[in-house]
């Protein structure tokens, strides 16, 4: 994963109502009706939130009759996690190392 990758993922995290959306189906599959009825907000809404997280990945969504049937994507979670982890250590493949430095020493 690249830094833009994450970067366009982390966009549509910052949203707090897609991140409750994660947080719904972090422990099962849900369909629609059953996540509209957890919040205050419109069907054209939560079809603009779930698109929005349908296009980056982070969830799935297969159907059921006529029902929608979404689950999170604990794949592509776990990788971001990890990449802002790697982030924030510096470990043997951390891009920290390609950097050519002295030009500040005193």
């Amino acid at each position: 994963m690249i830094y833009k990758d994450i970067a366009q993922i982390l966009k549509v995290l910052a949203d707090p109502s897609r991140l409750e959306i994660l947080d719904l189906l972090s422990c099962e599959e849900l369909c629609g009706h059953d996540l509209l009825g957890h919040f205050e907000f419109s069907q054209p809404t939560l079809s603009h939130h779930m698109k929005a997280l349908l296009d980056s990945h982070l969830i799935t969504m297969r159907k059921e009759g006529n029902k929608r049937i979404y689950r999170l994507n604990h794949g592509l979670m776990s990788d971001i996690n990890q990449h802002l982890k790697d982030i924030n250590t510096a470990s043997t493949h951390c891009i920290c190392h390609d950097i050519d430095k002295g030009e500040c020493d005193s």
